[in-house]
């Protein structure tokens, strides 16, 4: 019976991955040959109306896709300029997006360390249960909800918003614990994981924590070597004690070897920016594509190197969601450069707010003066 369950969430998670694999490589080009179509279809409206030609007047505003110029109900304006469907530009931009797309072999190799990882987790967080059970049945039999101390994992970073390039090597989880998660904890599930792997797979992976840290590092052993690192963080932690009078009482209900609070901050921010991302990012049209060609552009240029990867992924959605229509490849990289050439990151200007935030946190702090206008420099170079 136990055999059978295994081959049956094996070739279930064979699916899934076959799946995600298929979902990340045909979903920017699905949204850009969409776009293509729509305005193909556009422009044979226009050639059809030809003959009756346009009541002339002042040329109107573009409108947006889907609006046919000459349908029924609709009053004409003056002709559009004529545009190509597909420009130069966006060739450039997708034949460049082509490049540093991952292989088919990083992306099996991520996917598989990811989906280990989880699975070895589950086993893991089950013994810890068992554990918390044999010492307190009673209690955990009254309150269920509340009987596993380590609550679920979750995709962050580039993974979790699908920004993945060529080469890289390194993604992120979080692991979500009931409590605020201690050493003792990570250590336990240190000691714990490497039997569970062996039970999930027959490779070899190397588990290493950090306290300091709070993250637990697990790397394959063979080629090619991913490496995903695992952070431990819990809901609690941004729960911050009254000042008046309950700082002392705060401090005594806190383990004694309770995890670094900021890295747990840190690591329940990247589960926020994540659901935002997936929210109002993953469904804009050309924002993935051009995130990625800004993010191999900080990875290969030192001038945008300092530019915040949270940063540059709000200044990108706010960009092209502001426009007035929906924009290809190469109009939505030249509206990024001209937004930035207009002195947004510039000292003084008004900054990014971080909007998963409650109170108003800049996200470009972390950038210095004079890199800030280092990159608005390049910017005004690049936007022609």
């Amino acid at each position: 019976m136990r055999k059978q369950m295994q081959k049956e969430e094996y070739w279930r998670r064979r699916e899934e991955e076959e799946r995600w694999r298929m979902e990340m490589r045909r979903y920017e080009e699905d949204m850009y040959w969409r776009r293509m179509e729509e305005e193909q279809h556009h422009w044979d409206d226009r050639r059809r109306m030809s003959d009756g030609g346009y009541i002339q007047g002042p040329p109107g505003p573009p409108g947006l896709l889907g609006v046919r110029p000459g349908l029924p109900g609709l009053q004409p304006q003056g002709p559009m300029p004529p545009r190509r469907p597909d420009s130069s530009d966006d060739r450039y931009i997708m034949t460049k997006h082509a490049a540093i797309y991952p292989s088919e072999e990083e992306l099996q190799s991520i996917q598989k360390i990811v989906s280990i990882t989880e699975r070895a987790l589950k086993l893991v967080s089950d013994i810890i249960t068992d554990q918390e059970h044999d010492k307190e049945d009673d209690k955990e039999k009254k309150e269920p909800a509340k009987d596993r101390v380590l609550k679920g994992v979750m995709r962050v970073g580039v993974l979790a918003k699908g920004l993945l390039l060529r080469g890289d090597k390194n993604v992120n989880l979080v692991l979500l614990c009931s409590d605020k998660p201690t050493e003792s904890l990570l250590a336990c599930i240190v000691e714990h994981l490497p039997k569970q792997l062996t039970l999930v797979t027959p490779d070899k992976y190397e588990v290493k924590g950090s306290m300091e840290e709070a993250a637990i590092f697990l790397t394959s052993c063979i080629e090619p070597k991913m490496q995903v690192t695992i952070t431990l963080t819990s809901p609690v932690i941004r729960e911050e004690p009254g000042r008046e009078g309950d700082v002392t009482s705060g401090m005594v209900k806190d383990p004694a070897d309770v995890l670094d609070r900021q890295k747990c901050l840190d690591a329940l921010a990247a589960l926020r920016h994540a659901k935002w991302f997936q929210a109002r990012a993953n469904g804009l049209q050309s924002c993935v594509i051009i995130i990625r060609i800004l993010r191999d552009l900080c990875q290969r240029v030192p001038t945008w190197s300092p530019f915040p990867g949270w940063a540059m992924e709000l200044l990108v959605e706010k960009a092209i969601n502001s426009a007035s229509a929906p924009l290809g490849p190469g109009d939505a990289l030249r509206r990024v450069f001209e937004c930035i050439s207009s002195g947004i990151l510039l000292p003084g200007g008004p900054g990014l707010l971080d909007p998963c935030e409650k109170k108003p946190v800049d996200t470009l702090t972390a950038m210095g003066e004079q890199q800030r206008e280092d990159i608005t420099s390049s910017a005004q170079v690049h936007s022609f």
